[in-house]
This record gives structure tokens, sequence and C-alpha cells, in this order.
């Protein structure tokens, strides 16, 4: 480099230009470099994001059903219920269950006083000042099959020469045949508590000492569902559920005959009616309940669009599973996505308004309550757009943006539980109602194995799961079936509507 003392005025401006361009350029390199390498933060960012939304899909952060966790996998977000803040056990005041004495044993043993005390003083003489009880509740020894013979006496006709028979007693149709009470007895096992076919013949014969054909306990389930059908249970149940306030919906997927098929459920909290098929709205509506709903009546489901055709009913949608949807636009990025903390926390309080508002006997919330919620409501919507602008092209703002669309349009429908009182702010009804094929199905390997069989279970889990809500045992229901009775069948919506 020249030095500078023998340059011209215009060389050293000239020289001074120069290195200003270079640092100039070096800048602009620079910012440019950092300019790239925030796009690509911002890419791997919202690819990092849309990965954490989707693997931590389980059934706490969408409506995916428990099942699908897999028995490794605990649900990250664990329950929305919060601690009661009461010990585990006993509360005081319960009266528990204990065994307590009863005062008619059906056998008393008397256990006479020692001779002499244990100081050498004898005590035969000595009177009986007290008595202390000590009981044993147990079970008689398993009793010896009874095997019940019916002659019936054949004579010649001697006019026409034919042979007259004397009529057996009803359901006697077979040479050898199982009673109703051994019949009873296995199909609780298989049917009412799903036991697989083997271990359910093998379990009765170690707990009633009578052996019975794997044949014939797989077949229980047909009979029974037979038996209920051509006794007017569902066509009873069906009635009555159309004319049910709040009807509550809800569908969940099973594999039979190799391929998937779904078990549909109409229910409320005292009767339960299933049936099999597709997920179309034809399904749907084939079973007979949903579409003889009309003004005045509620369906509470889930936001799947099959029911979307049902006009004549008003719609409420599940809470839970708004709140697990939720919960998974929150966790993908706490920061981020406020607006989906904000709105679950206003469907908890409106959840607690409401729910403190039917346990104090009201039949309504206050207009005062009501635009507490709905300002509460406009406020988490406005956050929405706000972390979620247009032009974010995020795949996490893209579901979130989704998501707030749906809590925008169907406010009406989230918000029913507010503005009806009979409506709950959940679908649990439904989704217990459902779960027996889930855990059907694990007992069977996963699958069953025609589709028939599929149909059979939801008539006769239907039979059973009504019966149990009106505190009838699964022994008791199918008691009634195989002894000749016929079904149970309820006449009213409730218990209580029975009594009265």
């Amino acid at each position: 480099m020249p030095d500078p003392g023998d340059l011209s005025r215009e060389e050293l401006l000239a020289l001074l230009t120069a290195r200003d361009a270079d640092r100039a350029a070096a800048e602009a390199a620079k910012d440019a470099r950092i300019d790239a390498l925030l796009v690509q933060v911002g890419e791997l960012t919202a690819q990092v994001q849309a990965l954490v939304l989707r693997l931590s899909k389980d059934s706490s952060t969408s409506s995916k059903p428990p099942s699908s966790d897999g028995p490794d996998r605990r649900p990250r977000g664990g329950s929305s219920r919060k601690a009661s803040g009461r010990k585990p056990g006993k509360q005081p005041g319960d009266p528990g269950t204990a065994l307590r004495l009863v005062d008619d044993p059906t056998e008393r043993i008397g256990i006479p006083a020692p001779a002499a005390c244990s100081c050498g003083t004898s005590l035969v003489e000595a009177p009986v000042t007290a008595v202390r009880r000590r009981q044993v509740h147990d079970l008689p020894p398993i009793p010896d099959p009874v095997v019940l013979e019916y002659a019936a006496d054949v004579k010649c006709c001697p006019g026409c020469r034919a042979n007259v028979t004397s009529a057996f007693p009803a359901g006697v149709t077979a040479p050898a045949q199982y009673g109703p009470e051994i019949t009873t007895a296995v199909a609780d096992v298989v049917v009412g508590h799903h036991v697989p076919v083997h271990r359910s013949t093998v379990l009765v014969m170690e707990l009633l000492g009578m052996s019975v054909s794997t044949g014939f306990a797989a077949g229980l389930r047909g009979r029974a569902a037979r038996l209920v059908a051509e006794g007017g249970f569902l066509t009873a149940v069906r009635r009555l559920l159309a004319a049910a306030p709040v009807v509550h919906a809800d569908e969940t997927f099973a594999r039979a005959a190799g391929a998937t098929a779904y078990v549909h459920v109409a229910c409320t909290g005292h009767l339960t009616l299933m049936h099999t098929g597709d997920r179309s709205a034809e399904t749907i509506d084939a079973g007979g309940v949903l579409t003889e709903l009309g003004a005045g009546q509620v369906l509470v489901r889930d936001g799947y669009a099959g029911y979307a055709h049902l006009k004549d009913v008003e719609h409420a949608w599940c809470g839970a599973h708004l709140l697990r949807d939720l919960r998974g636009i929150h966790e993908a990025d706490p920061a981020g996505q406020l607006w989906a903390k904000a709105m679950a926390d206003t469907l908890l309080e409106a959840h607690r308004i409401a729910s403190t508002a039917r346990a104090t006997g009201r039949d309504a919330l206050s207009k005062n309550e009501l635009h507490v919620i709905d300002r509460l409501y406009t406020g988490a919507l406005a956050r929405a757009r706000t972390d979620n602008p247009t032009g974010d092209t995020r795949v996490l703002a893209g579901h979130a943006r989704t998501l707030a669309t749906r809590f925008e349009t169907h406010r009406e429908v989230i918000l029913r539980f507010t503005t009806n009182l009979a409506v709950g702010f959940t679908n649990n009804s439904a989704e217990r109602a459902v779960r027996p094929v889930k855990v059907q199905q694990r007992s069977s390997g996963g699958c069953w194995r025609t589709l028939q069989g599929l149909a059979d279970f939801a008539v006769v889990q239907s039979y059973l799961a009504t019966a149990a809500h009106w505190g009838i045992t699964r022994y008791q229901a199918l008691h009634r079936l195989f002894n000749g009775e016929g079904p149970w069948i309820p006449a009213t919506l409730t218990p209580q509507a029975t009594t009265a």
C-alpha cells in the first residue's frame, strides 16, 4: 500500500471510497447471510412445531380414542380433572363396605369356656358373663350338578293307531341339554364380562363344578341377541330414545371379518342402543333414533361431520373433545398459541358456572353470566387471529386457524351447555357406552370373525348396559332371557319416572 503522504487529495478520497464500498459489501453479505439463516430457522421451527403437533397427538391432545395410545404409552397431557384435595381411601362420614356381624347366621357354633383360668382357679361353677362373637362369611362346597329327567308317556290310540305323547315343558327340546341356570352362568362370564370362550368354560368348571363345551359357550351371544330382538327390547328402547329431551351419540371402529366396521350408539343416562355398519350418514340413520329427533330436543356428539345432515334437532358438541384439541395446539407452541389456553380456560369457566347453576336447581344462567362467557369467548377468538395471521404459512398456524374457525363457526353448538342446562359439558355417556367394544375386541384376539358376531354383540350390549343403568345385574338380565321370561324392557325414560 502506498504511503498516504505521497498521495494526492483525490487519491485519498478514492481510496477511502473504495474501503467504504468494501465494508458496505461485507455488511450486505453478512446481512444477507443472517436473513437466510433467520429464514432457515423459521422453516426449521415450523417443521419442529409440525412434528411436535403430530407426534404429541394422543387421547389427551386430540380426538383419538384411548385405545390408540398403546399399552406402553401414557398420554402426555394426563387427565383434565383437577385434584379434589381429598386423601385416598374412605372419606370421613362414609359408612364403608366392611363385613359386619349379622343377627341370623346360618349356623351358630358354641365354644365352651376353659375349665380353669390361667391362674389355676376352676371355672366349672362360674357363670357365663358375656359372649364374644366372631363370624366367618363363606360359600358352601360346590354342589354336584343336578340332572332332571322328564319321562313323557307314549300311548297308542286304539282308534287311529297313532302314537300320542305328552308335551314336554317349554324349553325342553333336546334329548340332553343345559338348563337355564348353567346357561345363565356361562353367558354371564362370556357375554357379560367379556371372558374368552375357552377360559370361560374353565372358569365355570372350577367355580361351579360343571363342564360345558366351548361350542355351547360360543353360541350364547347369538342366542341372547335373538331373544333380545324377538322380545321387543330394541323396538321399545328405540321408541323411548326418540322421545328423550337429550340424546348422546358416538361411534367407534372395530375389526370384523378382516375389515373395519363401526359400532354406533345412541343413549341417555338410562338407555343404550347400539347398531353396526360403516361410518356414513345412512348407517347413522339406520339406528332409527337420531332421525326421529326434532325441535326442542338436543343431540350431544363430537365434531364428526357425519351428523351434520340431522337438521331438525339442536346439536351440542362435546367439550372434552374440544379441550383435547386446544391442548394439542397449545402444547406445540405454548408462547405462540396463547389463544388456545384462553379458549380452554373459557370453556372450563363456562362449565363451572353451568355446573354451579345445576347444583343449585336453576333452570338457566343469568344474562350477566352469559355475557361474561360470551366476552371471554370473543376475546379468545380475537387472540387466535393475532397469534395466527393469514400470512403465516406454518403448519401449526394452519391447524390453529382451522380450529379457531370451527370455534367461530359453531359457537352456538359449542356453548349449548350454557344456554340449555339439561345438556352436559361432555359426551361421556356415549363414550362410556361404546367402551365395551374395545374391551371385547382385546379379549377376542383383536377382532370379530364375522359381521354378524359384531351385530350380536351390539344387541346384547345394548340390553345389558340399559339393564345395568336400572340396577339390574347382568346375571339377572340374562337369566330372564334363558329361563323363558323374555327380555326385561324399560317402560319409561328413567327409573324415577316409573316410581312416580
